[in-house]
């Protein structure tokens, strides 16, 4: 079955076609910068001219910034506060006349990781860490998803760890591979005191990086980069349709 998939980010938005039964790109991706400020009205913009783009007509899966309850934004630490208490979905159904399906997009790309990628046919407990803007996370235990984990935003250092560890910290920061790599060993190495995983997928832009920093890791779980790099989030948005 082929859906639209849609990755809602802090800097980017991210849509392309995807093939369910492969787990893959059938498009090439469109990207459009994410608009600031990120309100309900400038990035469902955006959704429709990435519709328009692919002329597309059937359903979309959409990756979104935020904790999802029964399609309502709940939270918005990447986008407009505005979001809070939407229905995305039913405001993008209305916007593009195609049937919605929201997912927070950091399980999303764990979906597409879980069921084509480095997570697959893996039990346990998978965690999984995309590193952006922000840092979203995952957790799968013996396939199964629990949903809207907000581990981005405990406290590290005495800060937000996004502000510490994501990748915008070394961006803003102009950190060298080795001094940011170190930072996000000791995210990880936190997250291992608390949920022990088996497995630790790094997803997000930098998974494409992983060589550049994975020398600095030190866990005690094996850790990989999302097999689908940077289009995870694409695939697993299209993917959670058929889970809803």
């Amino acid at each position: 079955m082929e859906i639209l998939g849609i990755d809602v980010g802090g800097s980017g938005i991210k849509g392309a076609i995807v093939d369910t039964q492969k787990g893959e790109l059938i498009t090439e991706r469109h990207r459009i910068v994410t608009p600031q400020p990120a309100t309900p009205e400038a990035v469902i913009d955006v959704i429709v001219q990435i519709v328009k783009h692919f002329d597309w007509h059937g359903p979309i899966g959409c990756g979104f910034p935020a904790a999802v309850v029964d399609e309502v934004v709940k939270t918005a630490s990447n986008i407009d506060n505005t979001w809070i208490g939407v229905n995305a979905s039913a405001q993008i159904e209305e916007a593009t006349g195609c049937p919605t399906h929201l997912v927070n997009d950091v399980d999303a790309a764990a979906f597409a990781e879980l069921n084509f990628g480095a997570g697959s046919g893996v039990n346990g407990t998978v965690f999984m860490a995309a590193f952006g803007t922000g840092i979203g996370t995952a957790i799968f235990r013996n396939g199964q998803l629990i949903p809207n984990t907000e581990l981005g935003h405990i406290i590290l250092n005495e800060v937000n760890a996004e502000s510490y560890a994501a990748n915008s910290a070394r961006e803003r920061e102009n950190l060298s591979w080795e001094v940011w790599g170190k930072r996000v060993n000791e995210y990880l190495q936190r997250i291992e005191e608390l949920f022990y995983p088996d497995l630790i997928i790094i997803g997000g832009g930098v998974s494409k990086n992983f060589d550049e920093f994975k020398e600095y890791l030190e866990l005690e779980a094996k850790v990989v980069p999302a097999a689908s790099r940077n289009h995870a989030g694409i695939i697993g948005a299209a993917l959670s349709t058929l889970n809803k």
